[in-house]
C-alpha cells in the first residue's frame, strides 16, 4: 500500500493493471469485483486461468483498450487451472501489473453463510457434506493464497464494509475523493458506515401505484413516474447543492472516501432512484463513484 492508501501505483498514467480475485466461495468475491466494476475496471467472473493472457492482449489493444481490468476465479474452473495459475501470472508481470487478492472467511461464517442464503458450494454433491467441501477448497486455493499481494478475511465485514475496503484498496491515487451512494430501508435501520444520511420519505412513493410496486428505482417506469414528481426534482437539486458545497472541503481535508445514504421506508424505489441519479451525476465529474442497494441486493 502507497501512502495515500492505495494498492495500485499512480506513477505511470498508462501503466496495466490486472487484479484477480480469488478465494474462498462465499468469501465476498462478488462483492469485490462488483465494487472494480464501480471503479471503471473491465470485470470478467469465473474466467480460466488460461485464457488470461488473451483477455489481457484483447482488452488493451485498440482505440478503446482497457487499463484496468478485474478477473475473478473460483473451484468452478478446473483442478488444473490452480496449478498453472502461479506461471501464468507470472508470464504476465513482465508487461502489466498483476494484483492477486484472495478473499478468505472462516469456516464457520462460511457455514453460516451458505445456510442462511440456502445457496449450494460449488464442490458439494450428494457425498460430499459441506464442511468437506469447504476443506477441499481451501486444499486447492492454498498455493494461490500463499502468492496472494493481499489477502483479506471477511468473516468480520459486511457487504458495504468489503466493497469500502476494496473501493479504496484500488481506486487510482490520482481519482481523489471516492463516493459511494448507498440506498437503504429505514424500517431495517441505518447503515451504520454512513457518513451522511438523506431522507426520501417526504417524496411521492412509487409502492402506492400497482404497477410500479413490483419495480425498483433502477427500472424505466419507475424513473419515469419520479422525474415527473416537481417535489424529486427540487430534493435532487438541493441535495447536488449540498454535496457540491462541502465535499470540496473533505477533500481538502484528505479524506479519501465518503458514504451518502439515501433512505426511504421500504428501500425500492424512491432511494435508488436517487443513488443511481446522484451517482450518474457525479461520474461526470469523478473517477471514483460506486453505488450500493441494500435492499436490493
Amino acid at each position: 500500500m502507497n501512502e495515500n492508501g492505495s494498492f495500485m501505483a499512480a506513477e505511470d498514467p498508462n501503466a496495466i493493471h490486472l487484479v484477480v480475485l480469488t478465494g474462498m466461495s462465499g468469501g465476498g468475491k462478488t462483492v469485490a469485483l462488483r465494487a472494480l466494476e464501480d471503479l471503471e475496471f473491465y470485470c470478467v467472473d469465473n474466467l480460466p486461468s488460461a485464457l488470461l493472457p488473451e483477455l489481457v492482449e484483447a482488452a488493451t489493444r485498440g482505440d478503446n483498450r482497457r487499463r484496468r481490468i478485474a478477473v475473478g476465479v473460483d473451484v468452478r474452473n478446473r483442478d488444473e487451472d490452480f496449478h498453472h495459475m502461479p506461471q501464468v501470472l507470472s508470464a504476465l508481470a513482465a508487461n502489466v501489473h498483476v494484483h492477486l487478492i484472495f478473499l478468505d472467511c472462516s469456516d464457520a461464517v462460511l457455514t453460516k453463510r451458505f445456510s442462511e442464503t440456502r445457496r449450494r458450494h460449488p464442490l458439494a454433491s450428494r457425498r460430499m457434506s459441506l464442511a468437506d467441501a469447504i476443506a477441499q477448497e481451501r486444499r486447492l486455493l492454498r498455493p494461490l493464497m500463499a502468492i496472494a499481494e493481499r489477502v483479506i478475511d471477511s468473516s468480520d465485514l459486511n457487504v458495504h464494509q468489503l466493497r469500502r475496503l476494496v473501493a479504496t484498496g484500488y481506486a487510482q491515487t490520482t481519482a481523489g475523493l471516492t463516493l459511494m451512494f448507498q440506498s437503504f430501508a429505514f424500517r431495517r435501520g441505518l447503515p451504520l458506515d454512513s457518513d451522511f444520511v438523506f431522507d426520501a420519505r417526504c417524496l411521492p412513493n412509487p409502492h402506492w401505484e400497482p404497477t410500479l410496486r413490483p419495480l425498483s428505482g433502477k427500472d424505466g417506469p419507475v424513473r419515469d413516474f419520479l422525474d415527473q414528481q416537481l417535489l424529486v426534482g427540487e430534493y435532487f437539486a438541493d441535495t447536488t447543492r449540498w454535496l457540491d458545497a462541502w465535499l470540496p472541503r473533505f477533500e481538502a481535508d484528505d479524506r479519501s472516501y465518503v458514504t451518502i445514504s439515501i433512505g426511504c421506508t421500504g428501500g425500492r424505489h424512491r432511494s435508488v432512484y436517487l443513488v443511481e441519479k446522484l451517482a450518474a451525476h457525479y461520474r461526470t465529474g469523478r473517477e471514483s463513484v460506486l453505488t450500493f442497494h441494500r435492499e436490493l441486493e
